[in-house]
Order: structure tokens, then C-alpha cells, then sequence
């Protein structure tokens, strides 16, 4: 066992798994990296975190995320520089979100030492796990449970908080098909859709079935008073070309996640003089747009998903189809301007990279 400046425990696996990965077939969320980090919070502090070979988890069924949904979660990326060294793509943004997410669940900030550092030392020593290919990165994802050993409703006094790492291909191979939602729900304001919930993202999964079951990729929620202004997309923020505009939902009613992709697009797309507005955008609106020949793209943008095309939008069987999303030419300037910059083959004048 090895002791770092820090603190942590480094525990290194006795055989790597890397051999298991096939660099020309990586999956989302298939393959998981050798290590972990865990941290444990107790009589209203946190411990001297670790890293371990990643392993399963020891939990008492009566844990109090398992009942109470006492649970959050972010999703970053890593990526190689052009000289192979390892790069992580704005992760002090995903520590305060995941500190957001913790104040209104009720559970304890993160210090930046664990989240950073700890990332930082899990990454650099697993770091052979980064992929290399075209549309590859290594994708991050920390969480923070309660674990208690109680069922009685109350906020918990322990948690775990963990880092996994996982070498990651396009969550979406081509443009997508997206469903209109007019009936189910995401998040209402004074609700928790603006914050990485897990219990955001189990309440989706029937509607998301069923849609995926009529042959679409995800849904496009509405909001929950009258089903008439666009939301967010399963996995992604949501962003339309009408005219020479880019507009996206606004995110000042607490309904829709303050996407780190997102915030880049905006600040790419502001910097190269297109028009962005964040206003409310109605279905309505939208349609009469396609009708009248003035919508251009659309696109979703997440961790996962990156800046994916949709190809069609239905909306009450009412279908808007674009002939040709591979060859947006917003989202393809976008796709490339942000893969220039993961990857160092342009300058970071917005201090998004963070070396490992």
C-alpha cells in the first residue's frame, strides 16, 4: 500500500483488466477501469479517502438510499491530449453541481481536495484506460449515497461518496429520434429537476421505455403545468436553430439541469457572434418554425450524448423530420470546435482543461 501527500490510500490491483477492453468496440458504460475511489462522511466529517481496486459495494439492506432515494451523481469526461497526456474536460464545474445537489438533498458538501485531487490521482494512475480512438473518452462518474442503517424517514448521518471510471464510446451513433412528451412529467419548480437526483432519472425510465418501444431514441419533456414549453431531453439539453437564432429552455424556473456542455455551447456559439437566446420555447413555436421552413437544426448536448443531432421530432404524431442532421452546420462547427479543445489541438482560453 502506497501513501500519498494527500492522504490517500492508494490500493493498486494485482492484474490489470485492461487487456479485456477492445479499443475498436467500445460501448457506453460497458467496461469499468481497475480502481476506484471511495470516502466515507461520519459523525459530521470526512474520512481520509481511499483508492481501491474497483470492487463491489458491502450495504446492509436497510441502507437509506436503497428506500429514500438519498442519492446524486455527476458525469465527466477525460481525454488525451495530442501527446497522450490525460486531460479532464471542466470537472470544478461538476463539483460545485454535485455540491448543489447535495445541499438540496440534504447531505454533505464534498471538500474540493477529495473530489479534485482524488480524480486527479484515480485518473493519473489509471490513465492507460483513456482511450485513444475517434469519439473516445474516459468517461467519470462520482456519487454520493446515504448509508445509514435505518428506515425511519430522516436525512442520513453517513455516506459514501465514490469515483468510477469507464472507457466510453458515442452514447448515440447517429442522429436521434425524439419523442415529444405531452403527458408525463419530469420536474415541476420547487422539485429537484435541476440538480443530478437519481430519483430524476428512475421516475423517466417508463416514459422512456415506452417511446423507445415506438422506435424513438428519448423524450423531450414539457413542462408540467401545461405541456407547452420544452424542457430537456432524456440525457440532454436541448437546442434549436430558427433563423440565424440559437435558442435553448432557460433554466430560471429550477425545472432543467444547468448542462456543463450546454454552458460551453452557449459560450462557443456567443464568442463566434451567432445569436443565443435562453428563453422560454414553446412546441408551438417550434412547429410553426419547421412549417414555415425557419428551423434549421436541432440538437441535444450532455457529458454523455457530447452534441448530438436529432433527425426527427414527433409531437403528437405530428412528425418534423430533417433530411439531413449529419451535415448541421452549427453542430458540426460545435462538435469540432469542442473536440479541439479536449483533445489540445487548440487553445483553452476558457481554463476548461484540467491537466491530470
Amino acid at each position: 500500500m502506497e501513501q500519498t501527500a494527500l492522504k490517500i490510500n492508494i490500493t493498486k490491483t494485482a492484474k490489470s483488466r485492461i487487456n479485456e477492453l477492445d479499443p475498436d468496440n467500445i460501448q457506453f458504460g460497458k467496461k469499468y477501469s481497475d480502481h476506484m475511489l471511495i470516502a466515507h462522511y461520519e459523525n459530521g466529517g470526512w474520512l481520509d479517502p481511499e483508492i481501491v481496486p474497483f470492487q463491489h459495494l458491502s450495504l446492509s439492506p436497510a441502507t437509506t438510499f436503497i428506500h429514500y432515494g438519498q442519492a446524486i451523481f455527476e458525469g465527466i469526461k477525460a481525454y488525451r491530449e495530442q501527446n497522450g497526456n490525460p486531460v479532464i474536460f471542466r470537472p470544478y464545474d461538476n463539483w460545485k453541481r454535485m455540491n448543489m445537489s447535495a445541499t438540496r438533498m440534504d447531505m454533505p458538501e464534498i471538500p474540493e481536495e477529495i473530489f479534485m485531487e482524488g480524480m486527479r490521482q484515480l485518473i493519473e494512475l489509471d490513465k492507460e484506460w483513456v482511450p485513444t480512438t475517434d469519439r473516445t473518452s474516459l468517461y467519470i462518474r462520482p456519487f454520493m449515497i446515504a448509508t445509514d442503517e435505518f428506515i425511519g424517514v430522516r436525512p442520513a448521518e453517513k455516506y459514501t461518496f465514490a469515483i468510477i471510471t469507464s472507457p466510453a464510446g458515442p452514447y448515440y451513433a447517429k442522429p436521434m429520434s425524439i419523442y415529444v412528451q405531452d403527458k408525463y412529467v419530469r420536474a415541476f419548480p420547487g422539485g429537484i429537476g435541476n440538480i443530478k437526483a437519481a430519483g430524476n432519472y428512475g421516475m423517466s425510465m417508463y416514459p422512456s421505455h415506452t417511446v423507445k418501444n415506438m422506435g424513438y431514441n428519448e423524450i423531450l419533456w414539457t413542462d408540467g403545468f401545461e405541456h407547452k414549453y420544452v424542457q430537456e431531453i432524456g440525457t440532454m439539453n436541448v437546442f434549436f436553430v430558427i433563423g440565424d437564432t440559437v435558442i435553448t429552455p432557460d433554466l430560471t424556473r429550477g425545472t432543467i439541469l444547468a448542462g456543463i456542455t450546454r454552458d460551453s455551447v452557449i459560450t462557443l456559439l456567443k464568442e463566434k457572434d451567432i445569436t443565443v437566446e435562453e428563453r422560454p420555447l414553446s412546441i408551438d413555436e417550434i412547429e410553426e418554425a419547421y412549417k414555415s421552413g425557419n428551423l434549421k437544426e436541432a440538437f441535444g448536448t450532455g457529458t454523455a450524448a457530447s452534441i448530438t443531432s436529432i433527425a426527427r421530432l414527433t409531437y403528437q404524431d405530428q412528425g418534423m423530420i430533417f433530411p439531413d442532421p449529419e451535415n448541421f452546420k452549427i453542430v458540426n462547427w460545435l462538435k469540432q470546435e469542442l473536440s479541439d479543445i479536449r483533445h489540445s489541438r487548440k487553445e483553452d482560453t476558457h481554463g476548461w482543461i484540467f491537466r491530470v
